[in-house]
């Protein structure tokens, strides 16, 4: 085999999926960075990503499914067969198994559930059954609760019995339940370990624990943690029976991937996730979806220039200055759409804010419209010594920037009310509609000074 220190991190896997050396493969897969083995196993054949897979042990291999993205995992997985799946699924933690599953085909996901361990199953559908950017969609399961009239002596007797099984759940607290199953307090284990033996640990626990509602959304997820620095939080159905735990880690990947697929809708990926290891057929029916949508609102925005036509004719320069107009003006909405999208995703604002967010946006727009507007007319005046066609450019491009920040502010607002995502529509709308504006504005007020 030649120096692997001298090849590419594909061509080593490769080598070594031909090889079938599944020491090695775990030998060198440790070697490399989260990023690296994701970079990697994307250059590789869907056969041998498959033959990499198995080779490896089932824990190995979730580790390994774990470190990639949802989509990338899910991809990988639905290349094995549902048996070949459902032993590595079984290994993985709750709420990387749930968010794997749910990234995957209703069929395929359908399929690896039906023969995975009964229990590990019904739990995973549990976790499916909430949406993702929720607290019951970003738990864990596996957590430690014990009864409130439990010993600390017993407590510590079952935490070193398991103490095998409990090294995979992460736990730096325990929690207390009342005889009903809701939830009374939190143990940390350092007070029981200071603690004596036959204590109760009802008198040791933290009672009126910090916790979170298994519906509540992400952005108040985030302030919880914001608020409060713990590492973790219970997370309790309405009538108080302790169900998961949060941890903070999950809640600020959960923000990352949020922001990412938003910046990806907003960029006209519709599913958000696309990888360039998807199908080609796949990859060009997703983004003409919206590339024919654009190219519709685009052709009527144009209609206005041709009822114009004879005013474009008699003063060429238009031709020229209308592009820069709507580019400028419609910089300005997207900044209006991106700071309206944030703020929604940070909790912000909410649909019913549209009157005041409105407001203010149109206070920017008059002092940013102003400016632009006194810079480019002053410019055509300069430039063709026409001070009637420098006003026309002036004052269409001013009004039209107030209009498009006043929409882009909150057209956001009015598609989340509808249940539209607004990354997705918000800016072939808005695009549309300061176009079709701007193109009326500038050359209705170049027919009514010159023409």
């Amino acid at each position: 085999m030649p120096d692997r220190a001298k090849m590419e991190p594909w061509d080593t896997l490769e080598a070594l999926v031909a090889k079938n050396s599944s020491g090695d493969l775990h030998d060198f897969l440790e070697t490399l960075s989260p990023f690296e083995v994701a970079r990697a196993i994307s250059r590789l054949s869907e056969g041998d990503q498959a033959d990499l897979l198995t080779m490896l042990e089932p824990e190995d291999a979730a580790d390994l499914i774990e470190e990639l993205s949802d989509a990338q995992g899910a991809d990988l997985m639905e290349d094995l067969s549902a048996e070949q799946a459902a032993v590595i699924v079984d290994e993985m933690e709750s709420d990387e198994r749930a968010d794997l599953l749910g990234e995957m085909d209703e069929e395929d996901a359908e399929a690896i559930l039906q023969r995975m361990d009964p229990e590990e199953a019904e739990e995973a559908r549990q976790l499916l059954g909430h949406a993702h950017d929720t607290a019951g969609g970003l738990m864990v399961t596996e957590f430690v609760v014990y009864p409130q009239d439990l010993l600390v002596g017993e407590v510590l007797d079952d935490l070193r019995t398991n103490a095998e099984a409990y090294s995979d759940y992460g736990v730096q607290y325990a929690y207390v339940s009342s005889d009903s199953g809701a939830l009374v307090g939190v143990l940390r284990l350092r007070d029981l370990v200071l603690s004596p033996n036959d204590k109760p640990v009802r008198e040791v626990m933290i009672v009126n624990p910090v916790s979170v509602l298994v519906d509540a959304p992400l952005e108040e997820l985030e302030q919880a943690f914001d608020r409060y620095q713990f590492s973790g939080l219970p997370v309790i159905a309405p009538e108080g029976k302790i169900v998961g735990v949060l941890q903070r880690a999950d809640v600020e990947e959960a923000h990352s991937e949020l922001t990412e697929r938003t910046f990806m809708r907003f960029s006209g990926i519709i599913g958000g996730d696309e990888l360039r290891s998807a199908s080609i057929a796949g990859r060009s029916g997703a983004r003409l979806r919206w590339l024919g949508i654009n190219l519709v609102l685009s052709l009527v925005a144009a209609s206005v220039i041709i009822v114009f036509q004879d005013v474009v004719d008699k003063v060429i320069a238009l031709a020229a200055l209308i592009p820069v107009l709507v580019n400028v003006s419609g910089c300005s909405g997207n900044q209006a759409v991106a700071v309206s999208i944030r703020e929604m995703t940070l909790g912000l604002i909410r649909p019913r804010d549209f009157l005041r967010v409105v407001q203010q946006e149109v206070i920017v727009g008059v002092i940013n419209g102003i400016v632009l507007g006194l810079l480019l007319g002053g410019f055509i005046f300069l430039w063709k010594d026409d001070w009637r066609l420098g006003l026309a450019v002036g004052l269409a491009l001013a009004l039209n920037t107030v209009l498009a920040v006043a929409l882009g502010g909150a057209i956001p607002l009015i598609l989340k009310r509808l249940h539209i995502d607004p990354a997705v529509a918000a800016a072939p709308i808005l695009t549309t509609v300061v176009d079709m504006c701007g193109f009326f504005l500038i050359l209705s007020l170049a027919a009514a000074l010159i023409a």
